[in-house]
């Protein structure tokens, strides 16, 4: 029996990220310890994957009776950051997840101070 692939999805204004390595030496050259690269306040990651956005709600059905079930699209905002790019985010704001033997990290869009996309 063959099971299926397995697929992560990311939900909501968030974003799954690929850590990089922090720097473990400075300029000079001194190696830092761990706890050291463990105490900064950001870090740097590239996105694979980032969920649909912040839902936002259908205005137009106010005036409907709210109990009946429609099928409309469900409606959300845009993403700043895509699939690609390198973003620099608050550390402290991050999850760590393991997906099939792989580190990510899902941080929430609003943690993410910049973003860095090539052209």
């Amino acid at each position: 029996m063959e099971f299926p692939k397995k697929q992560l999805l990311v939900v909501g204004d968030r974003v799954l990220i690929s850590p990089e390595d922090g720097e473990d030496r400075t300029r000079v050259g001194l190696y830092l310890p761990a706890t050291a690269l463990d105490a900064q306040q950001v870090q740097t990651g590239l996105i694979v994957a980032t969920g649909p956005g912040t839902p936002v709600a259908d205005l137009s059905t106010l005036d409907e009776e709210p109990w009946k079930i429609d099928a409309r699209e469900s409606r959300s905002r845009d993403m700043q950051a895509k699939v690609g790019d390198h973003a620099i985010f608050f550390r402290k704001a991050s999850v760590e997840i393991t997906f099939e033997e792989k580190k990510f990290l899902v941080v929430p869009l609003a943690a993410i101070l910049v973003l860095i996309r090539d052209e």
